[in-house]
């Protein structure tokens, strides 16, 4: 910048070249500010990309579904409504209305529009997602509506009786809205009845609550088990000297630089009932070769494994805020007549609790998402959520099932931050 000069016109500072002092510094300034907003905007551009973009679309996609009223061509992308006649009866006839003959010609004239436009398997798929059975519903009567002669309600019930359940005109009028909340109430073990009333879905029904509970279970105890082997592991690492460290460290490091569907493979073939730990047992006679113990397929096995499999991420954030702690605070409070137990409690474990909470923090979090570990070694019971949610995203194609149990899994992660925060602060973070 130009040396800063008195204009002998106004008392005001100026540069060489007559420019105010002020204009010129705010000028500086602002053209910093935008070469770092650039030098960063490829980060910023990745981030909404790849994460904040995916994450809005999962979202829209829970509360989104358009499969009852547009239908797509695959080939040239073009839209076009289904269900009109239907939608238009619904918007005219407030929710709780007896279906009319006027409404059952609208559902006929729909009905042979899907025939037409080969979309009657998509309308059926989407109220199949809240009422079984409706699918084949849909296909027959788009196949056989233009056989159909008035009175409309006549023929329909004739050609199958369902077409008069209440429940089913209570699905197809809140399908017939783009925006719905029907994903989540399912996501929570809930649906609406005949009337729009929410309520709660039959006891044998009610899976996915359960799974959230089991998810929430396992993996406390997962980080609670991490904890507790990583913390003497971590303290080994921190007060061993340096070049004893470093050559252990590369153990605890070892399992990243190995394919998580390896580790995982080792287990089960460690785990299984005629595996190696079950054969060792037999070997030493701690159990008969009738009893073996049944570690594959269930809660045990996928304990055991993303345990193993998580250590990792407990001990870094341990090591790094163990390593810095200055052993001299520990021999002082011993010098000064406290015991061993009374100066690692009230010495050395206060100031390893950012490392705790950090390593909490990330194990759980792992563990809550993990899909590939307990599809293998888990089985039915050792299922967790995240699992539904790649059976909707895979088999069912229920995306917005899919999108609405994900976003609770989200919500949950984020209150779980949030308590993080508030607890220990974000700040003392660390995570090695």
């Amino acid at each position: 910048m130009a040396d800063a000069t008195t204009n002998p016109t106004n008392t005001g500072l100026t540069t060489a070249d007559g420019k105010p002092l002020k204009a010129a510094l705010a000028h500086a300034q602002a053209r910093s500010r935008r070469r770092a907003f650039l030098l960063v905007l490829p980060l910023l551009l990745f981030i909404v990309i790849t994460f904040i973009a995916p994450i809005g679309q999962m979202l829209k996609r829970s509360v989104y579904n358009d499969g009852f009223t547009v239908q797509k061509n695959l080939t040239t992308g073009e839209k076009t409504p289904i269900m009109v006649n239907l939608a238009k009866w619904f918007d005219e006839n407030p929710a709780g209305t007896e279906p009319d003959e006027a409404a059952f010609a609208a559902l006929v004239e729909d009905l042979k529009q899907l025939k037409e436009t080969r979309a009657a398997g998509q309308a059926g798929t989407r109220i199949n997602y809240e009422l079984s059975g409706s699918r084949s519903l849909f296909t027959q009567g788009a196949r056989k509506a233009k056989k159909l002669q008035p009175p409309y309600k006549e023929a329909l019930l004739e050609l199958n009786p369902k077409w008069d359940d209440p429940k089913l005109w209570q699905v197809m009028r809140s399908a017939s809205s783009n925006f719905t909340g029907t994903f989540f109430l399912a996501a929570t073990d809930r649906t609406r009845d005949a009337d729009g009333n929410i309520q709660r879905v039959e006891e044998n029904r009610q899976i996915y609550l359960k799974l959230f509970w089991r998810t929430l279970k396992l993996s406390v105890l997962i980080t609670v088990l991490t904890l507790i082997l990583a913390y003497p592991i971590a303290h080994l690492l921190a007060t061993l000297p340096l070049r004893y460290s470093n050559l252990l460290m590369i153990f605890v490091l070892l399992p990243f630089w190995t394919s998580l569907l390896v580790r995982t493979t080792s287990w089960m073939i460690l785990l299984q009932s005629q595996g190696v730990l079950n054969d060792a047992m037999v070997a030493m006679g701690l159990i008969s070769d009738g009893n073996r113990i049944q570690m594959m397929y269930n809660q045990t096995g996928t304990v055991i494994a993303m345990t193993h499999i998580l250590l990792p991420f407990m001990v870094l954030p341990l090591y790094s805020v163990m390593r810095p702690i200055n052993p001299s605070y520990v021999r002082a409070a011993r010098s000064l007549g406290a015991t061993s137990w009374t100066a690692f409690r009230r010495i050395y474990f206060p100031q390893t609790i950012p490392g705790i909470a950090a390593g909490g923090l990330l194990v759980f979090i792992l563990a809550v998402g993990y899909y590939i570990t307990p599809a293998l070694v888990g089985g039915s019971d050792g299922t967790l959520i995240s699992n539904l949610i790649a059976f909707h995203m895979q088999k069912s194609l229920n995306w917005s099932m899919a999108a609405a149990l994900a976003s609770l899994l989200l919500g949950g992660i984020l209150i779980l931050y949030w308590l993080y925060d508030r607890l220990v602060g974000i700040d003392n973070l660390k995570l090695g």
